[in-house]
């Protein structure tokens, strides 16, 4: 019927299947009333599933394969994007997407590490050198990606928690849970007030020290549960982990900043 078709798997299992068409996008600006870029690769999913029962309106690429929104927009942003997530208790509010000069991520608190490409050119892959709980330090060192130093943990907005390999997870859960003194099993009852230690991921050159909302979170109106899990296959830096910092990337520059932020007042 004169249509092109597209067909599309995630590595979480979830798919898409439907129509390729082209349309313009349209940005508000700084500098002008609006930017239109022509001829953007959209996919209409007419047979959409995968693990998630959420009812999700769409998915918008910004990884680094020819076809994410951010390679199709293309010069005028120059390579940079950043967004800042809001808690999932702001259900009412929509989290913020900058592109170009507007996406520069600076000021007091931000710190910075280099963005590593490998082989997939999807995937924006960071080098995580230790996990600190309180004031232990767990070395990290899967090199299932390559050689170390050279990237071995993907940042991902698709995934929910922070993926480990298992023998760093039981490591890391052990002592969070001796910290905790409540057990070894990391559920909790939400009504109970328990100290939850400090826990910081130690990228190279920047180190960022999550707070509560990234590290527990809520499973029913009455358990909270680890934000972290172990992997069979790629360690993961999920969305959870992301909430309430104002992310940038600049993919010129090879860059990923961080900065602590309200993202409900950003």
């Amino acid at each position: 019927n004169n249509s092109c078709q597209y067909s599309i798997n995630y590595p979480d299992d979830s798919y898409s299947n439907g129509d390729l068409a082209f349309d313009t996008i349209t940005l508000a600006t700084t500098t002008s009333p609006t930017i239109s870029v022509l001829e953007i690769v959209i996919g209409c999913g007419h047979n959409n599933g995968g693990p998630s029962k959420e009812r999700n309106s769409g998915v918008i690429g910004l990884g680094g394969g020819e076809l994410s929104l951010i390679s199709q927009i293309g010069s005028p942003i120059a390579g940079k994007f950043s967004y800042c997530l809001l808690p999932t208790s702001e259900k009412n509010e929509s989290s913020k997407l900058n592109f170009g000069s507007n996406a520069i991520v600076s000021g007091d608190g931000v710190v910075s590490t280099p963005l590593i490409k490998l082989s997939s050119p999807t995937f924006y892959f960071l080098n995580l050198e230790a996990i600190s709980v309180g004031n232990k330090r767990i070395n990290y060192t899967d090199v299932s990606f390559g050689k170390p130093g050279e990237g071995n943990i993907i940042i991902d907005l698709g995934t929910t928690l922070i993926l480990f390999p298992s023998g760093i997870y039981w490591e890391l859960e052990s002592a969070v849970a001796t910290q905790i003194a409540e057990g070894l099993s990391l559920f909790y009852d939400a009504k109970t007030e328990f100290v939850i230690p400090n826990i910081t991921m130690h990228f190279t050159g920047a180190d960022v020290k999550l707070q509560r909302l990234n590290t527990f979170f809520m499973v029913l109106d009455t358990v909270t549960c680890f934000a972290f899990g172990s992997c069979r296959q790629h360690s993961v830096y999920g969305n959870l982990a992301q909430i309430n910092f104002l992310i940038g990337y600049d993919i010129e520059k090879k860059t990923v900043s961080f900065k602590p932020t309200d993202c409900s007042k950003n």
